[in-house]
């Protein structure tokens, strides 16, 4: 167990790792107080070794393990990657490459969707993780020799996972389901925020594009502020508040000051000036250039039911080919397939096409039924 607290210690480590195969990584970070997250830890496995890279330890360049993240010959396995991933994104403007996630893995392989690490390492390391130091303080100096010891433990465990998984996906040929699901985490377009379609995210109870379109403008200038002071977005206004002043439309502070849920700070400084020229300007826009509201007019009859039986089918496939449901389809692809004629969703593509999306096709023209057959509810062809 080791903690590497200089750049000539990284540096010796990068050196052995890069002669491996691969290495398990996993982050320690936090981010109550910040709008980024703040790195606090680094953990790195290879073969019989495992170390903790401190990134809070002043004077200590990174740029040797950053490198190695960038080595096309030493792949990278992470569980439930996408936190970590987004973190050496923002360092670095860089994906690590090439990438492996245990967590969708292990959804290939028919473990269910989301499944948790502790999970994996009982099945594979036959080991049980004490969970105590879950919620610790990463951010606090010094680490003791138990919080070190837990850390490493999420990479050192994650070696036996990612062979036996990797193993089972080569011999079920499902490589290339895989590398469909990775190419999210490696695309950068998953880390990047548009301030502009923050407001997507909320929950408005009578929705009109006007109302929208204030929200979008305030949503935005949220988001930007944020980012810039790097606090957390509740910190410069609630949610609850920004849908709030969507609905009421203010048109100057004291109609603002009516209102609850805006610090005084905001009503009296040059930012609810800034809020009630948003306002404005989404008040000036023509209604087409507005947010429309999705109107799911034009559903076939009885979309509804379909959508339910295409559950089922979705719970059979799944059950049939041991992958987890959520990797074959989504419940919005469910209610695309249900209510479009014409439709292009992932559940209908490539080898999710093959062991769902065409029986979905099949079933909803009446071409199958869902039946019992054998004792088994089974797919029963009607020509």
């Amino acid at each position: 167990m080791t903690l590497i607290t200089t750049t000539a210690k990284l540096k010796e480590f990068c050196d052995r790792a890069v002669k491996s195969s691969y290495i398990t990584v996993d982050t320690e970070f936090v981010r109550e107080t910040t709008y980024w997250p703040k790195l606090c830890l680094i953990q790195v496995g290879l073969e019989g070794e495992a170390a903790a890279i401190d990134p809070l330890v002043k004077g200590l360049d990174l740029t040797p393990f950053l490198d190695l993240l960038q080595n096309a010959n030493v792949i990278k396995v992470f569980h439930s990657a996408r936190q970590d991933v987004e973190i050496f994104y923002h360092l670095t403007g860089k994906i690590p490459t090439p990438l492996f996630d245990t967590q969708i893995a292990a959804m290939v392989c028919g473990f269910g969707e989301s499944i948790g690490y502790d999970i994996l390492v009982q099945k594979y390391a036959k080991v049980s993780i004490d969970k105590s130091l879950r919620y610790t303080q990463w951010a606090q100096r010094p680490l003791t020799e138990k919080q070190l010891a837990y850390a490493l433990g999420d990479v050192i465990y994650l070696r036996p996972i990612y062979e036996k998984l990797y193993s089972k996906i080569i011999e079920s040929d499902r490589l290339h389901w895989l590398e469909d699901e990775l190419s999210i985490l490696k695309d950068p377009t998953t880390y990047a925020i548009d301030p502009y379609a923050v407001w997507q995210k909320l929950r408005v109870r009578s929705p009109r594009p006007r109302l929208l379109a204030i929200l979008r403008e305030i949503a935005a200038w949220r988001e930007i502020t944020a980012q810039a002071r790097n606090v957390p977005r509740g910190r410069i206004i609630r949610d609850e508040t920004m849908v709030e002043l969507a609905a009421v439309s203010p048109r100057s502070v004291e109609e603002m000051r009516r209102m609850r849920g805006i610090s005084p700070a905001l009503l009296e400084g040059s930012e609810g000036q800034h809020i009630l020229s948003l306002i404005e300007k989404a008040h000036s826009l023509p209604l087409e250039d507005c947010p429309q509201v999705r109107r799911e007019g034009g559903a076939i009859p009885g979309a509804s039911a379909l959508v339910e039986m295409l559950r089922l089918l979705l719970k059979i496939k799944a059950e049939k080919y041991h992958v987890a449901q959520k990797l074959i389809a989504t419940s919005l692809d469910l209610e695309e397939i249900a209510r479009s004629e014409n439709t292009d969703v992932p559940a209908l593509q490539g080898w999710r096409y093959e062991i769902f999306g065409k029986a979905a096709l099949a079933l909803k023209s009446g071409k199958v039924a869902i039946g019992i057959k054998d004792h088994k509810i089974s797919l029963i062809s009607l020509e």
